[in-house]
């Protein structure tokens, strides 16, 4: 069995709220009785059951599987805290719209089911539809390792730029910005924690809460490190001193262009510690 909670989320707010009356909508009856105690719904047993975090919608709309972790009724209302499963990617509910009927979720014709806030349950195993109909995870690479589940270090500002003598005042900039939105700098020549440096460069990425990559001079290594970074998805701030560094499939992006002169630098670091800011939600 599993919970439909039907809301509107903002991923980054684990807590949301829907009215007593819209308890046990979509549901069997004999179902949802089995989860009332003296006519009030029976919370701490709904906990127990994982959950599909969902918005109204047939179409691109994001939606997560986890868990409802506390609830409590209040007034006229079921407040919750929730948390995603981090092993289970975000999902659309495009995809599940068409399996709606291997969920349960096809109850209305008009498919009032997926158009209304709601708390449902339903009688279906939640985790083996989904091995079943979602994607498998893709293959891990081989050349370097990633943990299974991430660790961001929230002060962590991961640097990726030419190993240069000549780039020392770019990072004395980035540390300015950096101290001034109270994290910390590092870049892969400043640890040696692996035998091999592409684990130390993806390790230092996968930690980032915010990774900063200097495409000046059109440097292979920097190049290869962002497209890591996004794939991993982290937040990218893109440097360079020339906008013909930017590769053409990364043009649409913002990017901060400085100048590798005194101005210059103190420039950049006002640029970078607004864009820090922004990232932080400061």
């Amino acid at each position: 069995m599993f919970n439909v909670i039907m809301r509107r989320y903002d991923w980054n707010d684990p807590t949301g709220s829907i009215e007593v009356e819209r308890m046990f909508e979509f549901t069997d009856s004999g179902l949802a009785a089995r989860f009332m105690d003296n006519g009030v719904p029976a919370l701490d047993r709904l906990r127990a059951l994982p959950c599909l975090f969902i918005p109204e919608g047939t179409h691109n709309e994001v939606c997560r599987v986890g868990t409802v972790t506390s609830a409590r009724i209040t007034g006229n209302e079921v407040r919750f805290e929730y948390a995603v499963d981090p092993d289970v990617p975000p999902l659309q509910n495009a995809a599940l719209f068409a399996l709606k009927s291997q969920l349960d979720m096809d109850r209305h014709r008009h498919n009032f089911d997926w158009s209304r806030n709601h708390w449902a349950v339903k009688d279906v195993d939640l985790y083996r539809f989904l091995l079943r109909n979602v994607n498998p995870r893709r293959q891990r690479p081989t050349v370097f390792t990633i943990p299974e589940h991430q660790g961001i270090e929230p002060q962590l500002v991961s640097v990726m730029m030419p190993f240069d003598a000549g780039f020392g005042p770019v990072y004395a900039a980035i540390q300015q910005a950096s101290a001034a939105c109270n994290l910390v700098t590092r870049r892969a020549d400043e640890i040696w924690e692996a035998p091999g440096i592409i684990q130390d460069v993806v390790s230092l990425i996968d930690r980032g809460r915010i990774v900063v990559c200097d495409l000046t001079g059109r440097n292979p290594n920097v190049f290869y490190e962002a497209g890591i970074a996004h794939t991993l998805g982290r937040e990218v701030i893109i440097i360079t001193q020339s906008e013909h560094d930017v590769p053409f499939d990364l043009r649409h992006l913002r990017h901060i262009r400085y100048l590798n002169n005194n101005e210059g630098l103190a420039g950049l670091a006002e640029a970078l510690q607004a864009r820090m800011q922004t990232v932080l939600g400061h």
